[in-house]
């Protein structure tokens, strides 16, 4: 079994930006299409780091905890990209793969942040996988510092 190394990160500082793209709800009608981009956006980091299952989501079920907290980016009716926003901490951040190298996940990232501030949360977290070195470069470059260094497995 391979090593995961994943980083806890933190922020406290304000956003530089965020409040150009709307974010939606997630709803159950979105599912199918969520699960696929999610799927995507984590597959090859799951077989590389030999996590099992490979594509995480296969039931709506697996979301029910999530739905209040999920929001997406939409463009022409489809889904570009999502985040969740848990209190102060911001996870599942995908952008779908035909979208990605186009700042729509820092996009997202700014999005999350001013939500989770305007809820009064000052300092926002968030945990990355060492192995996912755009997203931890992407979050270095907005403010975010590496507060924790864990062995996962």
């Amino acid at each position: 079994m391979k090593e995961i190394i994943a980083y806890e990160m933190s922020c406290k500082g304000m956003p530089n930006d965020g409040q150009d793209i709307i974010c939606i709800p997630f709803g159950e009608k979105y599912w199918n299409e969520y699960m696929q981009i999610y799927n995507e956006c984590f597959y090859e980091m799951r077989a590389d780091l030999e996590i099992e299952p490979v594509n995480f989501y296969s039931d709506f079920s697996q979301m029910k905890d999530k739905i209040t907290d999920t929001f997406l980016y939409m463009q022409n009716g489809e889904i570009i990209g999502a985040v969740s926003c848990y209190g102060n901490e911001i996870d599942d951040l995908i952008v779908k793969k035909s979208h990605q190298g186009q700042g729509i996940g820092q996009k997202l990232l700014l999005w999350g942040m001013n939500h989770i501030k305007e809820r009064g949360c000052e300092e926002i977290i968030l945990h990355v996988a060492a192995w996912n070195q755009k997203a931890v470069e992407l979050y270095l470059k907005n403010g975010f510092t590496i507060t924790k260094k864990e062995k996962v497995r």
